[in-house]
């Protein structure tokens, strides 16, 4: 017999996002030592295996951890707040907190935000790190930067709470680029990437990547330097762009600014692009640019309603994202899927504008695949990490299954969600956090908060 397994879940519903898989596969999965999924398949496992720890998940069903490949962890201390503004105001209302946050508070609010994704079923983020240099954005979308730089610190600790709280994640990261000029800003470039390869390999760290500035500026140079990074380091792309109903054609204009930096291509990302054009679709499609959808952010902030079957048969890679905790509220993965299939059946008022397993898709494998991580997370295969959600479709009950992947993604909520592992490791059991300082990191965010009440 061989060494044995670390976890094997027998008589599970398999919800595996493999292309060539039924939907949903009755059987078992099993995880190796490393944290990967070492073998699954129909029935009962292989007579000898043998394992660490056992699950029986008779009636569950077993999916990939939910990836969000938009999110803004340091927010998870601000809800609820502007919830009657759209894009611009909302930002304003935020900013007076933000602009005096230090390396502490982020740590904290970081680590707050990763627990919450994770006991709400989200394994992988991409996460927005809160800048060094801050900034409010006025009436028409520009940011009105500060002229001074926080510590590196600020993002560090950004990064180590992410570590700390075991979510998987992309670090992404401003250039800060209203402090000094080009050569400054790469040269703080260099040493954040220098930082990150001082820590060594960690496994949870998927990648790091750019924050891109570009909405918020009034210099296309902002562009260029951005695509110079990019090129150096060999980091992904994700700007936030064409977003909000405000100021669209100010917004539209600066589309160019992309295109002339040589920005366009798989490893740009913009977030949102709801506000678009026929013209910028086209030229975004035919580089093969990617598109992150945030529909229930879209929704509070009344951005608007992104038309994703137009983007995609344009040639857009789509992926899906929670957004900021202080403009989603509820970071609910369940939740968004349904607001994401509701808006773009309201739209065409058709129900072939969005299917379940599409959207399902969305993300999980296909968000993954919008970040280049789709060999690593996404689905359930041999070889991948083995981030995994148990979803109890009887507890509390949905009723009889007729269609199993229209159950998990129509009926199914946090309610029904008992486990979440990260590389084979329980982080989560019935919306609690193993994490052991958990009460610490609440009680923490509470305290650092009420100092701007």
């Amino acid at each position: 017999m061989g060494r044995p397994v670390r976890l094997l879940v027998r008589h599970a519903r398999l919800v595996t996002m493999e292309p060539r898989d039924p939907a949903v596969v009755e059987g078992w999965l099993s995880v190796g030592a490393d944290g990967r999924i070492a073998g699954l398949g129909r029935g009962e496992p292989p007579g000898r295996l043998a394992a660490e720890e056992e699950l029986d998940a008779r009636g569950s069903f077993l999916a990939p951890g939910f990836v969000s490949a938009h999110s803004h962890l340091f927010t998870s201390g601000l809800r609820g707040m502007g919830s009657d503004q759209a894009l611009y105001g909302w930002s304003r209302a935020l900013s007076p907190i933000l602009g005096q946050l230090d390396a502490d508070d982020v740590y904290w609010l970081t680590l707050h935000g990763s627990l919450d994704l994770l006991a709400n079923g989200v394994t992988t983020a991409y996460d927005f790190t809160d800048p060094r240099q801050p900034f409010a954005v006025d009436e028409q979308g520009r940011a009105d930067w500060v002229p001074h730089l926080r510590p590196q610190e600020h993002l560090e600790a950004q990064l180590v709470a992410k570590l700390d709280g075991g979510i998987r994640f992309v670090n992404s990261f401003h250039l800060d680029q209203g402090v000094g000029d080009a050569c400054a800003v790469v040269e703080r470039a260099d040493a954040f990437v220098a930082f990150v390869e001082r820590l060594g390999r960690r496994p949870t760290l998927a990648a790091l990547a750019l924050s891109g500035a570009v909405q918020w500026s009034d210099r296309p140079e902002v562009a260029a330097v951005e695509a110079a990074v990019m090129a150096r380091h060999g980091l992904v792309n994700q700007a936030h762009f064409l977003e909000t109903a405000e100021h669209v054609e100010l917004q539209r204009s600066k589309f160019d600014w992309y295109e002339r930096a040589g920005a366009l291509g798989p490893d740009l990302i913009f977030g949102h692009f709801v506000q678009t054009t026929p013209e910028i679709v086209r030229r975004a499609g035919a580089a093969r640019c990617g598109m992150c959808w945030q529909p229930a952010a879209n929704g509070r902030l009344a951005s608007g309603t992104a038309d994703i079957r137009t983007l995609r048969d344009a040639g857009l890679r789509v992926g899906m994202g929670l957004d900021d905790q202080a403009c989603t509220d509820i970071a609910d993965p369940f939740q968004q899927l349904r607001v994401a299939l509701y808006t773009q059946r309201i739209a065409r008022q058709s129900p072939d504008a969005l299917g379940v397993e599409e959207v399902l898709r969305l993300h999980t494998i296909e968000s993954a695949g919008l970040l280049h991580l789709e060999s690593e997370i996404g689905s359930l295969a041999a070889g991948k990490w083995a981030d995994l959600l148990v979803v109890d479709p009887s507890d509390p009950d949905t009723g009889p299954l007729w269609d199993p992947v229209a159950t998990y993604v129509l009926a199914c909520g946090l309610r029904n969600l008992k486990r979440v592992y990260v590389a084979g490791e329980l982080v989560s059991v019935d919306g609690r956090s193993c994490y052991p300082r958990a009460g610490e990191v609440r009680r923490r965010v509470r305290e650092r908060m009420a100092r701007f009440g």
